[in-house]
């Protein structure tokens, strides 16, 4: 099978400034889509376990996960009875909250996952490009430097704007008095205290761009091979997208389920500016929770996790695919009327 991808032109007829443009709608239309469903599960979560005033969960927008911290306890959403299951859910709060409850929280979590998502795209298109010149005969392994690389870069630039947002949201801090907090705590940790919990994070996000990256491109090609085509459909890159990010998932859910632990810890003691340290390393956790709860410990949630990654990356690639092949079209439509007009202008300086 050539290692070469029927629609990997990433940079041939599209610019960098329309690959974050499609990167761009396609974070707002999978946020737009996917938050419901962490709502729900978030709301479900609190029926069986209270989330009370000052606790820390997991908030996701199908783009990052993000520490929120509760407020104002039972209050933190208006009492929508009990739900009997997911679609019971989705009705309650529609009926008692109104339908714009299904995306409470996302405002403030976009202001940093749709800067990340551009460059974590992007980044990808230029590296996978460049790396498939340079590597030669092992091209087809571009897509896993490309994506380790790439979400390295947009990780390592969104970890100190995470730790903002979490201290506003939970001590109310303004800005001044903010500027003062971080200050001092590089005056005191250094810089490196900015980027508390990024090693986690990386951890998980590494290998599962890494993975996703790999079999999405093979799974693209192979599909466009199947179908006898040289440009891949939306159903094709959206089929490629879903069963890419289900692997990725389930291989990379044991770290996912130590950061989850790790990032809430985490998110409280950056909160009381403490400077104290998590727990313990990534590696103890996990054996802490085999030795509590068995090998099927580090798999908790396995289900919940497919269910909002799978259709998460179906839905953002395919989006982005179809924002990139708008402007290939459109670049390649403006060519000819720029030849035309160029010809135009010789004919005429000739005469």
């Amino acid at each position: 099978m050539s290692h070469r991808s029927p629609a990997s032109p990433a940079i041939n007829g599209i610019t960098p400034i329309q690959q974050m443009i499609s990167s761009c709608s396609g974070a707002l239309l999978t946020s737009l889509l996917v938050t419901p469903l962490d709502v729900v599960k978030i709301r479900l979560q609190a029926q069986k376990n209270c989330i009370f005033k000052g606790k820390y969960f997991v908030y996701s927008n199908g783009l990052m996960d993000h520490i929120c911290v509760c407020e104002n306890g039972k209050g933190w959403y208006k009492a929508a009875g009990q739900f009997k299951g997911t679609l019971d859910a989705f009705y309650k709060i529609v009926c008692c909250e109104g339908i714009t409850a299904l995306w409470s929280g996302l405002p403030p979590t976009l202001v940093m996952a749709v800067p990340a998502t551009v460059i974590y795209f992007t980044c990808y298109d230029q590296l996978h490009a460049e790396l498939r010149v340079r590597m030669g005969e092992r091209a087809q392994e571009a897509p896993l430097l490309a994506g380790a690389i790439a979400r390295v870069g947009s990780a390592t630039v969104i970890s100190p704007l995470e730790l903002i947002r979490t201290k506003l949201q939970s001590q109310k801090q303004s800005y001044r008095e903010l500027t003062n907090c971080i200050r001092s705590a590089v005056q005191t940790e250094g810089w490196w205290s900015l980027w508390r919990g990024l090693g986690p994070t990386l951890l998980r996000d590494v290998p599962f761009s890494a993975m996703y990256w790999y079999n999405y491109e093979w799974a693209k090609t192979w599909l466009c091979q199947w179908r006898n085509t040289t440009e891949p459909t939306f159903t094709i890159t959206f089929i490629s997208g879903a069963g890419s990010g289900s692997i990725a998932a389930i291989v990379t859910l044991p770290f996912d389920v130590v950061k989850t632990r790790r990032q809430v810890e985490l998110g409280a003691l950056q909160a009381k500016n403490s400077s104290d340290q998590v727990s313990s390393s990534t590696f103890s956790i996990m054996r802490r929770i085999v030795a509590q709860d068995g090998f099927r410990g580090v798999f908790a949630g396995f289900l919940p996790r497919l269910i909002k990654v799978a259709p998460a990356c179906a839905i953002m690639i395919s989006s982005y695919e179809f924002g990139k092949a708008f402007f290939r079209k459109r670049n390649q439509e403006r060519i000819p009327q720029q030849l035309q007009s160029t010809s135009t202008c010789l004919v005429s300086a000739m005469k």
